[in-house]
């Protein structure tokens, strides 16, 4: 079983390495360049992270959601 935790962890350091190899081939191999990029594309993920974390209600995050589907199965 540790091969097949050894295999998959190689296969995504070879999967991030290619991606990073891509990255800076699309920077034309300015590594400043992919840098950047990489740093505005992260910004619009965390800003796509706040506006989800605002729009779930307070109830659902501290586990009333939960609770309340049970309380109405248990009605049904």
């Amino acid at each position: 079983m540790p091969t097949a935790v050894a295999g998959s962890a190689s296969d995504i350091v070879l999967e991030l390495e290619a991606s990073v190899d891509l990255i800076i081939a699309q920077c034309e191999g300015d590594a400043r360049a992919a840098v950047r990029a990489l740093i505005v594309a992260n910004h619009f993920l965390e800003r796509d992270l706040e506006r989800l974390r605002a729009s779930v209600s307070t109830g659902y995050v501290r586990g009333r959601f939960g609770g309340l589907l049970s309380r109405g199965e248990a009605l049904a």
